[in-house]
């Protein structure tokens, strides 16, 4: 532990430099504009990967953008560790609520702010680094295997294709994933189990074309109106989702399991002054953390239609768009769900509309095991850095490809992510702090460490 905390404090501030560099690029998979930042963005992993001692490094293309590859078998009889993660990042939008740009990395009370500092490179960097460290040290104990995409924030489209295709190359004893948080540095945690997802747009058509306002209004049905009723009847007034058929296959948990998940430490009023907010809402008869971990969600990720420009125009729009998402628990599926939610909008619409429902992307929801060697690795690992047990808790958040690493690979995941929630994940002023991006580096080479004894 000593050899590890030194080298750490020995090499802080080159880390930090590189990960600036790597924050720099603006990353953004979802926008056309941003292709060539994001095909550097993957030069730059692949580099650093080869300087941190990966053999057998590729930007490996695919329909979409490249993945890149990196392994190191020091023992072909030796447990091997395969570590995903993300080089892809949100857009920054609204730019105008950033304190600082987005991709200029700046440090503010020992933060470091920029999109993807914690979502997802600041946290696969930790991995990279980690794996510096046991190389420098000679204390590599297990083969270790890097896959860094670049589509997870538009749904991973050719990741399945490309795993598919090299199960080979990837064949592993488990997953190591850091994309998700914990509670603190006071309180580590290891998350046990993601939500899945099921995302669409839909579109709604009046008039064949925007009217006056004053000379069509009250004849013609207005789509913005009429969309905003339709996603309102999506819950009634307990907060629970109205779609038939939308809660069939959920799993409740057992009184037990309530008590167990609710004893994560959780200031309410604390949560509501740091969202300033005055009051939290829900599905009733379920507490915060059961409605952000365990329970189906479904919210608006977005709305327009008609004039939104500066000033007034007095206009009756044509149409109305609305992104929808669905976070969804155990034995429920996203293409069913997708389903179930398009037959109930288009028969919920009335005929003075037309309706479109298109699907984008979805996941499937997962729950890692918590008495596996790789679970167990990843407990001594954080007791031994933070001098505590972890809590397990379950994440809001969806990673799709956890579900796939189990159906193509036939091997778990386990979820060991430093960020915290309050980090502004996919929002303005993303943040990470500088302490737990070193004690994830501090961390990380202790798992591969357990996980090798463990394994014998």
């Amino acid at each position: 532990m000593q050899e590890i905390r030194k080298y750490v404090s020995d090499n802080k501030q080159r880390f930090l430099d590189e990960l600036f560099e790597l924050l720099r690029f603006p990353s953004i998979s979802a926008d056309p504009k941003y292709k060539g930042d994001v095909l550097k963005t993957a030069d730059y992993v692949a580099e650093k990967l080869k300087v941190a001692g990966a053999d057998n490094v590729e930007i490996c293309p695919t329909d979409g953008y490249p993945i890149v590859y990196g392994d190191k078998i020091i023992d072909s009889s030796l447990p091997t560790v395969l570590v995903y993660g993300h080089y892809d990042v949100q857009p920054a939008d609204p730019l105008e609520l950033w304190e600082t740009p987005p991709f200029e990395p700046t440090i503010r009370d020992q933060k470091i702010y920029a999109r993807g500092a914690c979502d997802d490179k600041g946290q696969f960097y930790m991995h990279v680094k980690a794996f510096e460290l046991m190389m420098e040290t000679n204390t590599l104990p297990c083969n270790i295997k890097f896959m860094i995409e670049g589509e997870e924030e538009v749904g991973s489209a050719n990741l399945g294709i490309f795993v598919g295709k090299n199960k080979e190359r990837l064949k592993s004893d488990v997953v190591l994933i850091s994309d998700t948080s914990m509670i603190s540095l006071e309180h580590p945690s290891l998350e046990t189990g993601l939500r899945g997802l099921s995302y669409v747009e839909v579109e709604v058509t009046g008039p064949n074309r925007d009217l006056h306002s004053g000379v069509y209004g009250g004849a013609v049905a207005n789509p913005a109106t009429i969309l905003a009723k339709l996603i309102a009847s999506l819950h009634d007034e307990n907060n629970h989702i109205t779609i038939p058929g939308f809660y069939d296959k959920v799993t409740e948990l057992s009184q037990k399991e309530r008590e167990d998940l609710n004893k994560a430490p959780y200031d309410e009023a604390e949560y509501k002054r740091d969202l300033e907010v005055g009051e939290l809402w829900g599905e009733k008869g379920y507490s915060t953390l059961e409605r952000t971990g365990t329970r189906p969600t479904l919210e608006v990720n977005g709305i327009w239609g008609g004039y939104i420009g500066e000033g007034a125009k007095t206009v009756l729009p044509s149409k109305a768009f609305a992104k929808i998402s669905m976070r969804l628990v155990p034995n429920q599926n996203s293409d069913e769900i997708t389903r179930l939610f398009q037959d109930h909008f288009e028969m919920i619409a009335p005929k003075s509309v037309k309706v479109k429902v298109s699907p984008h992307h979805g996941g499937e929801p997962v729950v890692t095991p918590t008495d596996s060697i790789a679970y167990q690795a990843a407990q001594k690992a954080i007791l031994q850095s933070f001098g505590k047990e972890p809590i397990p808790t379950r994440g809001g958040g969806s990673i799709p490809i956890v579900a796939l690493f189990e159906k193509e690979l036939g091997i778990k995941t386990v979820l060991m992510g430093f960020g915290l929630d309050s980090d502004n994940l996919h929002s303005p002023n993303e943040k990470f702090d500088i302490a737990n991006f070193y004690k994830g580096i501090e961390t990380i080479p202790l798992f591969h460490k357990y996980f090798a004894e463990l394994s014998k």
